[in-house]
């Protein structure tokens, strides 16, 4: 494995200067002069034949060229094959950002299997959902990440599974230890590098039979996020959907040769995923990945590695610019920043070009569903822009659709209630269509039926207008979801939590404005006859069964007659949401 010093060496010799963006576009063009269909390992592969000795991930730890991932991808998919994964089946990833991590996403591939990423610190009850729903095969994961103790939770959600099988994963038949750790301590697993197999004859016939009847519109990955229902729903997405988004983000925000880019956004979400990883394939770049977000720790990275942008939700960006603040360090090499998946104040926007000075500031728009970023401001844009809106359709390159006027996505407004088409500059309900947005959800044939409308477009849930411009405007959500951080919360999974408290009649959750993680979940609880609302036991509850992004920051009591109610009885949330922020005293952020 490349030491880290050479790999800062490697970042000396290919990075450039502040990007002239029309340069870089057509050397990006000039070096995929027409789009090629491929399979994510194809994708690696090619890459590789050209830069064998560049770093393509850098972790905590230690980093690994494009060589020696395609080396590793090749043991592990060799030991997927070996222990009976067949083409199509699922290979759950429960782990932080690791170089292990980058390796298995391209293993799988390789195998002709299918990618389940998911939150390391999900709680018991939602890992064991994913993990039956998605019908996974096997686990890769490390037995405990920070306060999450993932064996501990498998023991709790399927017994019997470390003598070999549970009831309650009939379909689990191994679970892998990544990242250095041992199984000697932990009966029922493997370690990685016993798992892996050695090249053979066989193995190798039967990968290069699977290479050639894979195809790049088979499904490559599912992630799961939150559904109307409010249990999680796994997004399919194709090999050539994420490609092509990785390949028109490089291309939008003007990736130069041997783009680095640094960021603790955990690559189980589409986010750092394609907009990191996918996206350096282009241009035989680099991610640095790190476990846990330190704005210290991210300083201090920027100027090791030499990192030339960094991937933020807004809370991570304040956090780097005030640590930055009393800090010495070389940024020299950091000249972009994509800060997104939450609002972010013209000052903040200000304050990352001041005291980081960096050149090339962007924020974007997109869902799971749209295998990430569908619209970004341009490198170049002015603050407004990145204030007002999110952004304009990112345009393809040789990757967009010629149907779509080399676009990825193409926008357009309905009605919410009644899907009728709205005249241009109107508010509506946004709805999507593009060779990157989703055929749909894993083994669930209703959702997929809702989520689309009589056209195939993608309904968003989101609200908002398209500018004469081009850029879109977000003026609110017609579902009820939110984002804290950049993770999506679903009330209904959060209220079916609270209610199950003795004492607990009703509980209704909505998203308030925070500066710092752009939304936190507000409680509204009535209580049931002879009791009163502990808000914080129910706090401590929900700690127990939800990730910490989907706890409740505040709890407030109600009566049942106070809530705000339709003619047909449903409760008004907007309503809810203003009253929650009167009750903060602080005004609604928007865009």
């Amino acid at each position: 494995m490349t030491d880290l010093r050479t790999a800062r060496e490697a970042a000396d010799r290919v990075a450039g200067v502040r990007i002239d963006l029309d340069a870089v576009r057509g050397a990006l063009e000039r070096r995929h002069p027409s789009w090629t269909p491929r399979t994510l390992s194809g994708a690696l592969d090619a890459t590789a034949a050209e830069h064998p000795d560049r770093p393509l991930v850098i972790d905590d730890e230690e980093a690994r060229t494009y060589a020696e991932v395609v080396a590793a991808s090749e043991r592990l998919a060799h030991g997927l094959v070996a222990a009976g994964v067949r083409p199509g089946d699922r290979v759950a990833l429960v782990l932080p950002n690791v170089a292990d991590l980058v390796v298995a996403f391209f293993a799988i591939a390789r195998a002709g299997a299918v990618a389940v990423p998911l939150n390391v610190r999900l709680q018991p009850r939602e890992l064991a959902f994913v993990l039956r729903q998605s019908g996974s095969a096997v686990l890769l994961t490390v037995p405990a990440f920070r306060d999450a103790e993932i064996l501990g939770a498998l023991d709790a959600i399927a017994p019997g599974w470390r003598a070999g099988g549970s009831p309650a994963l009939p379909d689990l038949r191994a679970v892998v230890l990544c990242a250095g750790a041992a199984a000697d301590e932990h009966p029922g697993t493997v370690a990685l590098r016993d798992f892996e197999r050695a090249p053979d004859a066989a193995l190798d016939a039967e990968l290069a039979r699977r290479a050639e009847s894979a195809a790049p519109d088979d499904t490559a990955t599912i992630f799961y996020t939150s559904g109307t229902t409010g249990h999680p729903k796994g997004v399919l997405l194709s090999h050539d959907m994420q490609l092509r988004s990785g390949y028109g983000s490089a291309y939008t925000r003007g990736f130069e040769d041997g783009r680095r880019v640094l960021f603790a956004l955990p690559l189980h979400h589409v986010f750092a995923y394609v907009e990191g990883l996918l996206a350096v394939l282009f241009v035989g770049g680099t991610v640095i990945v790190q476990r846990a977000f330190d704005p210290a720790a991210t300083l201090e990275a920027i100027e090791r590695h030499r990192a030339a942008e960094a991937l933020f939700v807004p809370t991570m960006s304040l956090a780097v610019v005030e640590a930055a603040r009393d800090a010495d360090h070389d940024l020299s090499s950091l000249h972009a920043v994509m800060s997104a998946a939450a609002v972010c104040p013209a000052r903040l926007w200000r304050e990352l070009a001041e005291v980081l000075e960096v050149t090339e500031l962007v924020t974007g728009y997109g869902m799971t569903e749209t295998s990430a970023a569908t619209t970004f401001t341009m490198p170049h844009d002015p603050i407004e822009l990145m204030v007002d809106t999110v952004g304009r359709p990112k345009p393809g390159g040789v990757a967009g659709d010629p149907a779509l006027g080399g676009l990825l996505a193409s926008y357009a407004t309905v009605d919410p209630e009644t899907g009728d088409p709205l005249p241009a500059g109107a508010v509506g309900e946004l709805v999507v269509e593009g060779p990157i947005v989703t055929r749909g959800y894993h083994d669930a044939a209703d959702e997929t039926a809702a989520a689309f409308d009589d056209r195939g477009r993608l309904r968003s849930g989101d609200l908002g207008r398209i500018r004469e411009d081009g850029y879109l405007e977000l003026v609110g959500r017609s579902k009820d979801l939110y984002k804290c951080g950049a993770e999506n919360v679903m009330p209904a999974e959060v209220e079916a939590v609270i209610v199950a408290l003795p004492g607990v009649e009703q509980a209704h959750v909505v998203g308030i404005p925070d500066e710092r993680m752009g939304e936190v979940g507000c409680a509204f609880v009535v209580a049931a006859d002879g009791h009163d609302v502990d808000d914080q036991a129910i706090i401590a509850h929900c700690r127990a069964q939800l990730s910490r992004f989907k706890v409740p920051a505040r709890v407030v009591p109600c009566a049942a007659a106070d809530l705000p109610l339709t003619a047909s009885g449903k409760v008004q949330k907007f309503v809810l949401a203003e009253r929650a922020v009167a009750l903060r005293g602080a005004a609604p952020a928007g865009r």
